[in-house]
């Protein structure tokens, strides 16, 4: 006797599914600075979006960098430069990397929690709100 295990799952569970909590938890929490979260929830979002711009900056450099490096012919000093920028993009990213991962360090030190700088949670007056 021979099973299918693809036929045991759903053409719309194949890939699978991600859901996002953002909007629970921006109609959870205020948008000012007076509610809860307000401030925390701003900080939190501008330290995603400089993230985000850096890896997108990144990526830019990278792709900039390898057409510096493919039209550089045989000029060492086109080279040269080519390599600089692919090595400063690589150390810009590994800082990136770095700074989520000596957060996650400092958080779990000093507070037990490895998401507690990064991903702060937010207790309201009677319920806890992420």
């Amino acid at each position: 006797m021979t099973m299918n295990i693809l036929a045991a799952v759903l053409p719309a569970d194949i890939i699978g599914k991600i859901e996002s909590p953002l909007p629970t938890v921006y109609q959870t929490l205020g948008g000012s600075a007076g509610s809860p979260g307000g401030l925390i929830l701003f900080f939190t979002n501008v330290l995603r979006l400089v993230f985000v711009v850096a890896g997108i900056y990144a990526f830019l450099n990278f792709i900039i960098a390898g057409f510096q490096y493919m039209t550089a012919g045989g000029d060492t000093k086109a080279l040269g430069q080519a390599w600089g920028r692919i090595w400063q993009t690589l150390f810009g990213l590994i800082l990136v990397v770095a700074s989520f991962a000596l957060a996650a360090l400092f958080s779990q030190l000093i507070f037990g929690d490895p998401t507690f700088i990064l991903n702060p949670k937010i207790y309201g007056p009677k319920i806890l709100l992420k």
